[in-house]
């Protein structure tokens, strides 16, 4: 944001009560600092001015007014003006406001506002009428008028408080009256609308300011600074306060991206972890369907690709097969202890009953985990049967002969 385009005449006092010490250092002294302050924020873009803002300074007091520095932008000839002011005589303060208003005429930049401030720190010897003819002659060219009363405030009150109300036109015009004290004149000047209306500050400066002018005895101040008391804090913390929420902002910009950012990953992750979790539910399901396999009356349904993943696949091909090798394996042994070694060779006859086919039906039932009506173990018990009657056969053959 930039301050607004405008042209000013600062009106400097430079009369023989300047001299007077009331004022740190003095009264001159302490003007110049001010002067210096204004021309600074109505020409330097660093502190918010417009860069077309030209500053203009004229002398009131001596023998007649006298324009020191035409309007302009370089901050040096305002400063080597002031430096060169001598100090003498009274003010003439009717007059300078009409040289000024003639400077104003003739500036530069005709697109620009016109603006007078003018300090006056010693008593004003023109009538109060004569000011406010004045101030309806500067109200009808649309100039606005800032007056800084020091020095002889309870003197000079009175009649500019009818200059300004005169000359004043949408509040664009203002009185600020800084009595003696051990206040420095500039950074009161720094809280008023004075300075304030020339940079991209004021709007900001002006609600801290305004605090202590609403309520007079509300003692309420933004940040707990009375700013007419001391300004320069009160301007640093509203300074630091506007930095840290630009901050702040830059802050929660960059978390909402990262967040947005952290959803995409955390919907794929989450993704994935379904995508696992399938995995796991049909091992475990595969699992179940082999662990209850012995126990059913019917062959357990070969395992396909579409019920489980080929890993878990070949794991249950795998224990099908160990465990037909090892039945065969417990049935051949089964076998062999129950056959006599040779036949007629005198084997012990109590080793001959475990080769009937009821009493291995009535051992393998008892086994656990076994089921005998499974068709291997039947395909088994019924070969014993087979070979028993070839047996009896042979027995009966051999008695015949």
């Amino acid at each position: 944001n930039m301050g607004v385009n405008e042209t000013c005449i600062v009106c400097v006092d430079n009369s023989e009560w300047m001299r007077n010490g009331d004022y740190n250092p003095s009264r001159m002294v302490s003007q110049n600092d001010a002067i210096n302050l204004i021309s600074n924020s109505r020409t330097d873009e660093g502190y918010g001015a417009h860069p077309e803002s030209c500053v203009g300074v004229l002398s009131m007091a001596g023998r007649s007014p006298e324009v020191l520095v035409t309007p302009t932008q370089d901050q040096g000839k305002i400063l080597g003006a002031l430096h060169q002011i001598k100090i003498g005589g009274a003010v003439h303060f009717v007059s300078s406001i009409k040289v000024a208003q003639l400077a104003l005429r003739h500036r530069q930049n005709k697109n620009s506002k016109q603006r007078i401030i003018a300090f006056v720190g010693s008593p004003l010897a023109d009538e109060e009428s004569s000011l406010v003819d004045l101030g309806k002659n500067l109200k009808k060219n649309l100039i606005a008028v800032d007056i800084v009363n020091f020095g002889e405030t309870a003197e000079n009150q009175g009649k500019l408080e009818a200059f300004i109300a005169a000359v004043n036109k949408d509040e664009n015009s203002n009185l600020l009256t800084v009595p003696a004290g051990p206040h420095i004149l500039s950074d009161m000047l720094i809280s008023s609308p004075i300075y304030l209306n020339a940079t991209d500050m004021g709007s900001a400066m002006a609600q801290v300011g305004g605090g202590g002018g609403g309520g007079g005895g509300g003692g309420a101040f933004e940040y707990g600074v009375d700013p007419n008391a001391d300004p320069e804090l009160a301007m640093a913390l509203r300074i630091s306060a506007e930095e840290a929420r630009q901050r702040e902002e830059r802050e929660r910009t960059a978390q909402g991206g990262e967040s947005a950012a952290g959803g995409v990953a955390a919907v794929a992750s989450t993704g994935d972890a379904m995508e696992d979790d399938d995995d796991q539910l049909q091992q475990a399901l595969a699992m179940s369907i082999q662990t209850a396999t012995p126990a059913q009356s019917e062959p357990r349904p070969a395992a396909t690709a579409t019920d489980v993943s080929p890993g878990t696949l070949a794991a249950v091909q795998a224990a099908d097969a160990m465990e037909d090798e090892e039945l065969k394996m417990a049935m051949a042994m089964s076998v062999e202890a129950g056959k006599p070694e040779e036949a007629g060779s005198g084997g012990d006859a109590n080793m001959a009953g475990l080769y009937d086919a009821s009493f291995l039906t009535s051992v393998l039932s008892s086994l656990p985990g076994v089921d005998t009506s499974d068709p291997r173990v039947q395909g088994v018990l019924e070969g014993i049967k087979k070979d028993e009657k070839k047996d009896d056969d042979k027995d009966s053959g051999a008695k015949k002969d």
